[in-house]
């Protein structure tokens, strides 16, 4: 989606919708029997080409990490740090992103652990031809 406003340029909006994100369990199957992943932190990122024109994003939060406030904490300011960092991500993968126990960090650290594992990914990706 696209804001134009007067005197401005062109701005995309970043939206986190339907599309941009996994729903089913044979996506996050293959994201994982890819065997590309990328370990930054407390975060685990696989990923794999999708043949689509964007990436799409899958959340594994479990028990371990803590009660379901936290799991939910957590999930929420992935879903914002994909939206965020979307315009700078490679497009065209499906990121699935598994969580270990770890103490709060603010978004700009999640966003920055996510494009670090997305780049990382990428260039595994490309190795590989």
């Amino acid at each position: 989606m696209v804001d134009e406003r007067p005197g401005d340029e062109v701005v995309e909006r970043l939206t986190f919708r339907r599309r941009h994100r996994l729903s089913h369990a044979r996506d996050y199957q293959a994201a994982f029997a890819g065997k590309v992943r990328a370990t930054r932190g407390p975060l685990t990122v696989f990923g794999r080409p999708n043949e689509l024109s964007h990436s799409r994003l899958g959340l594994s939060v479990g028990r371990r990490v803590g009660p379901a406030v936290v799991r939910v904490r957590i999930k929420r300011r992935l879903r914002e740090a994909f939206r965020l960092a979307r315009p700078e991500l490679p497009s065209g993968y499906d990121f699935v992103v598994t969580v270990r126990r770890h103490q709060r960090m603010k978004m700009d650290r999640y966003q920055q652990l996510l494009h670090s594992a997305a780049q990382d990914i990428d260039r595994q990706w490309q190795r590989h031809g």
